[in-house]
């Protein structure tokens, strides 16, 4: 049996637009996943998260191992039930926040060893690991355990990196067994190299696996050299599974990211924005801090449904972010993760009409405008 069902409903160039199946319901793609690090979406509910668009959210294997635990989960419900989310969960593999975030980690064939960043003990993730853990989390799509070399690295470094991943990759799938209704996605590395990239796409293939993920990229490469590695990387992959690139991205960079194939991204950008003040909307970006909304009555952005924009003028953001009160990245968060949702939701529009370069072009001509003239 099949775990997830892909189905493209339309292409325009590159970009594709459908839907992928899943036993808790459809991801319309492209999709936009926002990130529950650890199993909340900060400053926001999930039912809030819900009315934005989301069709599926991204929960953090390695944060939730450590704290409150995956055996605690489980014995609580599982994942979904935990944090009160009844859609599709995808879950990353730990791989990467270990290379970015724990202390004194140890990488050997076998998986890694580190030290947790919140109180100093001792962990190990390996591809068997990882699988048990987003097991016992009940994540409806499961991602490889990979390791992800930060760019710039020498090529032996990525090749070498790259080759031990798709070993893992192979571990992982073993690992996973048969679970329907559950979905096991493999990850091509192979950093700015195309003839690694297709190496690491042809041993992912041979493994098979119900969809395929980007890796490696955003990552400090700049968004030329990931467009660049983006124009052969998806086309590498099956044609009829979901690709999805990981952490990305800026509004600008998904945009780019769909034109040249990809399904499905993950950010932490539009929450982690809505607290430090960072307003993302049509006409660009705007920082809500700045003295010139302390007296302007005018909404964030007068075509955008949500509560912030529809209920409150930027006078009182501007006023609830300088006082540091709470419903200040309660609002701004809900923002922009709708404002996320509607360029999805734009895109997918546009494919399915044949109209995705005009769609492009009134996305890039509306952000350069910038922001409305002050009062």
């Amino acid at each position: 049996m099949s775990r997830i069902t892909f189905e493209k409903h339309a292409q325009d160039g590159k970009a594709r637009a459908g839907v992928i199946h899943t036993t808790r319901g459809d991801i319309r793609t492209p999709a936009f996943m926002p990130v529950g690090t650890a199993a909340t979406v900060k400053a926001m509910m999930p039912e809030s998260v819900a009315a934005t668009g989301a069709d599926i959210l991204l929960g953090n294997t390695y944060h939730l191992m450590l704290r409150p635990t995956a055996e605690r989960i489980a014995k609580l419900g599982g994942l979904h039930k935990f944090m009160n989310w009844d859609k599709p969960i995808l879950t990353d593999s730990g791989g990467f926040q270990v290379m970015s975030l724990a202390d004194l980690r140890k990488l050997t064939e076998r998986g890694v060893t580190f030290k947790s960043h919140i109180d100093g003990s001792k962990h190990e993730i390996t591809p068997e690991r990882s699988m048990e853990i987003q097991a016992l989390l009940g994540s409806d799509i499961v991602m490889c355990f990979d390791e992800c070399p930060a760019l710039p690295a020498d090529r032996d470094r990525i090749a070498s990196s790259m080759e031990l991943s798709m070993r893992w990759a192979k571990r992982s799938k073993d690992a996973f067994g048969d679970r329907p209704g559950h979905a096991l996605f493999g990850i091509q590395q192979g950093g700015l190299e195309e003839d690694l990239r297709q190496q690491s796409a042809q041993a992912l293939r041979e493994i098979e696996f119900d969809g395929y993920a980007v890796g490696g990229l955003a990552v400090g490469e700049g968004q030329e050299a990931m467009f660049g590695c983006l124009d052969y990387a998806p086309d590498q992959l099956p044609e009829d599974k979901p690709r999805y690139l990981m952490g990305v991205g800026k509004p600008d960079d998904i945009v780019g990211a769909v034109k040249r194939g990809i399904d499905m991204m993950d950010c932490v950008l539009p929450s982690r924005s809505g607290r430090t003040g960072q307003v993302f909307t049509r006409r660009g970006v705007l920082n809500i801090k700045n003295a010139r909304h302390a007296d302007d009555p005018r909404p964030l952005d007068e075509n955008c449904a949500c509560p912030a924009c529809s209920n409150y003028s930027r006078a009182y953001l501007h006023h609830v972010f300088r006082s540091q009160e709470m419903i200040s990245g309660m609002l701004l968060t809900w923002h922009n993760l709708q404002y996320f949702q509607d360029i999805m939701d734009g895109m997918r529009s546009a494919i399915a009409a044949g109209e995705f370069e005009t769609w492009e072009k009134d996305f890039h001509d509306g952000r350069a405008e910038g922001d409305i003239e002050p009062l």
